[in-house]
């Protein structure tokens, strides 16, 4: 016998609820258990019921869906959390995989996948619809590529090079910096032209940016 998967639904849309508990009202192992248009009315749902999967939008106007799914996934672990969401950019699908949603869903889907998305998300796993999936992907790719890079480029400077760079960031002098390491100007100066080179550096400008977006400042 399959178990019924308990839903909440959260969509600051009327219509959007209305179509969601159309589309799923036929199906024998789906309970709507409730809706709500933003977090206040879900908050006061969830004191009185325990959806298995709450299906959720993105843009709502009290808390957004990725600011609610870090809520329940803190307060509410065992609630897995499904987003159904317009938005389909990189920035809003990492950040609620990181909120704790387990599947993400264009709101085009079909109601096919949706129940397969649902099933999957009950049992344990994790659903993302191939352009999801494709996305997610390609941004797990090109941070892999971003970390070799930035790897390949902080190997090639020696720790004195990298002490200097830091300095240099922090705002310290030639002068002071040659203090600090007890070596003269000309030397720090010296291993300045060194790391642009090495870097690939036009300016002093693109030392410190690069040195800043990649926390050299902070070893």
């Amino acid at each position: 016998m399959t178990n019924t998967i308990k839903i909440l639904i959260v969509d600051d849309h009327q219509i959007v609820r209305d179509g969601l508990v159309s589309l799923l009202s036929d199906s024998p192992d789906i309970e709507i258990i409730g809706e709500a248009s933003g977090y206040s009315k879900l908050n006061e749902l969830l004191g009185m019921k325990k959806p298995d999967i709450i299906v959720m939008d993105i843009s709502m106007p009290d808390k957004s869906g990725i600011e609610i799914s870090e809520i329940i996934s803190a307060e509410y672990p065992e609630i897995k959390i499904l987003v159904l969401s317009m938005y389909l950019n990189e920035d809003f699908i990492i950040n609620a995989l990181k909120a704790g949603a387990k599947g993400y869903l264009p709101k085009n889907t079909t109601k096919k996948e949706l129940l397969e998305a649902l099933n999957a998300i009950y049992n344990g796993e994790e659903y993302f619809s191939k352009p999801i999936a494709d996305i997610i992907m390609k941004s797990y790719v090109k941070k892999i590529k971003e970390a070799d890079d930035i790897s390949q480029r902080d190997n090639s400077l020696s720790s004195r090079e990298i002490e200097i760079l830091r300095l240099f960031v922090e705002g310290f002098t030639n002068a002071e910096i040659a203090d600090k390491l007890f070596i003269s100007q000309r030397t720090v100066e010296s291993h300045k032209n060194h790391i642009m080179h090495k870097m690939g550096f036009k300016s002093t400008v693109e030392m410190v940016k690069f040195a800043i977006k990649n926390n050299i400042s902070k070893l």
